[in-house]
């Protein structure tokens, strides 16, 4: 099927430069970029009713940069100081290098892993009597506490952060030959906003096994997916797919 008009479920790149527009060029076709989700923070008195103290904490596990900002934001709000000795231990360095925005980054008290949940399990077996929190949203992962089970570690965790669908207007959606999601969210924001939806000639394609998993679960055609054994990531495979389809 010939694709003229693509919709990425993404916001649109703050530069200049993107793969897409240049696909956008390369292709002649329009893509666009709309966001089918957005992350918003619970409110102190919502944080207040999960009973949890963060100062009752030595260390604090972010996994997210969102999770940083409504984390510094709601102990803001509720007046807590949080203990110049506190540790922080972050699912990779982009995220641990991001606490700078709101506290001195020292590299003593700071323990990153390479982007993956597993690889902070030899960070937690090493610290073992650290008493840990975890701001999560409302959907998170539990591999995590079962690490912490495992090693009989000490931690809690609270909600801070929502993931909520965006309202987008069924014509808006329909206008589109192909769209383009990058997490179940984005599914769930589609569902929200068209309950009715038929997918019919319209395209979907993700990045993700997980979210590919979730398309078809829902019993939705899932026509481009990455990455693959011949693309990377999303633009690549679009790239291929224009090409071929012309």
């Amino acid at each position: 099927m010939k694709v003229s008009k693509i919709l990425v479920s993404q916001p649109k790149p703050t530069t200049g430069k993107s793969p897409y527009f240049e696909l956008a060029e390369k292709h002649s076709v329009q893509i666009d970029f709309c966001s089918f989700i957005k992350v918003e923070g619970v409110t102190a008195k919502e944080f207040r009713q999960q009973k949890v103290s963060i100062t009752g904490h030595t260390a604090i596990v972010f996994l997210s940069r969102h999770a940083i900002d409504h984390f510094f934001t709601l102990c803001k709000e509720l007046r807590v100081n949080i203990p110049d000795d506190m540790k922080y231990f972050c699912l990779s360095e982009t995220v641990s290098l991001y606490i700078q925005k709101y506290v001195q980054y020292r590299k003593r008290k700071v323990f990153f892993g390479n982007g993956h949940i597993q690889d902070l399990e030899p960070l937690f077996a090493k610290h073992k009597t650290e008493k840990y929190f975890v701001p999560t949203s409302n959907v998170h992962n539990t591999e995590i506490n079962a690490i912490f089970d495992k090693y009989e570690i000490m931690h809690s965790q609270a909600e801070m952060y929502r993931t909520v669908s965006t309202d987008i207007s069924p014509e808006y959606i329909k206008s589109y030959d192909m769209l383009i999601f990058f997490s179940p969210h984005g599914i769930d924001s589609l569902k929200k906003n068209m309950p009715d939806y038929v997918q019919g000639e319209q395209l979907i394609a993700c990045f993700g096994n997980v979210t590919a998993k979730y398309i078809k679960e829902h019993n939705l055609r899932l026509d481009l997916e990455a990455p693959s054994a011949t693309a990377t990531n999303m633009p690549a495979a679009l790239d291929a797919y224009l090409a071929a389809n012309k």
